[in-house]
């Protein structure tokens, strides 16, 4: 009830207004049955775009960090998603990710939708990333028809980091179910997995134009956030090092010893040009050589 409620009363209407989202190929989603809707991930807000575009009920696969979040921020995100029928997975992998995956399986054996983002995150630069398995583990175990669905400029709506979106339109491509039944009973081969993913991410590489990088999305933010991290860490000790050091005293002995460069006492006297410039009024610079008197040298015996 919740769903729809917020689907046609309330955020749809409102969303439908300000960003006009034009849709192709939403013929290709099964009116009814289960179907997993596989979508390249561009920000946050794909969560809400595509749900909204699909005239059915769309349960997404959505990170657990989405349900524990803390504060008044968190827990209305959290509550936002459990009403909307989203999932939490767990990215750590392991059993946790394994719950998950079977989570999504009890929602297509109920002959729903279950909708995921194969990159496993949000693209970092714009592109698209290589696809985790467990979609494909799904679709093997499932035999469901999987739709590739092409997200088209909600990184501009919602870059990472935003958190108003711009105002701007956004499309939605749906492509031609895939089928993956000539795999049946090999749901548990590591390389029909990965085989199936592979042709899911060509899909969605098609249909969207998004350049591909045959890496994990996760991989390459850990490699930003490190690089980030060691240039902030460089730039503090840059700035330690120049408050650690002071102005360099003049090297000699009397008044001008001690003195920092380019520093005047009060009341001394800078000749232009002379060779003496800088010095304190009255210091020599050494010892004096013989002095001439009138074009003569004087001696002590002359007369």
């Amino acid at each position: 009830m919740f769903y729809w409620v917020m689907k046609t009363i309330f955020i749809g209407p409102v969303v439908n207004l300000l960003f006009r989202p034009w849709v192709k190929g939403m013929d290709n989603v099964p009116a009814t049955g289960p179907a997993i809707l596989v979508s390249n991930h561009l920000s946050f807000s794909d969560s809400i775009f595509l749900p909204l575009a699909v005239p059915r009920p769309v349960s997404f696969l959505a990170k657990s960090e989405y349900f524990t979040g803390r504060g008044l921020k968190g827990k209305l995100t959290a509550m936002f998603f459990r009403l909307t029928n989203q999932l939490p997975i767990d990215r750590s992998g392991g059993a946790a990710s394994e719950a998950a995956l079977r989570a999504g399986v009890k929602v297509l054996e109920g002959g729903n939708l279950l909708g995921i983002y194969p990159e496993g995150t949000r693209s970092p630069d714009g592109r698209l990333y290589r696809g985790k398995t467990g979609v494909a583990k799904m679709a093997l175990q499932t035999g469901v028809p999987v739709i590739p669905v092409a997200m088209i400029g909600t990184d501009k709506v919602q870059p990472i980091g935003r958190r108003i979106p711009n105002i701007r339109r956004i499309g939605i491509i749906v492509g031609e179910p895939l089928d993956f039944s000539r795999y049946a009973g090999l749901e548990n081969d590591r390389f029909v997995q990965r085989s199936v993913t592979d042709e899911i991410m060509y899909e969605l590489m098609r249909l969207s134009g998004q350049e591909y990088v045959d890496v994990y999305a996760s991989t390459v933010k850990d490699k930003m956030a490190a690089a980030r991290k060691a240039s902030k860490a460089a730039e503090s000790r840059s700035a330690a090092v120049r408050l650690a050091t002071p102005d360099e005293p003049e090297p000699g002995v009397g008044p001008a010893a001690g003195r920092r460069r380019n520093h005047k006492e009060p009341g001394e006297v800078t000749v232009i040009g002379s060779p003496e410039a800088g010095k304190p009024a009255g210091l020599d610079s050494g010892p004096q050589g013989p002095q001439e008197s009138g074009g003569a040298e004087q001696t002590p015996h002359s007369a």
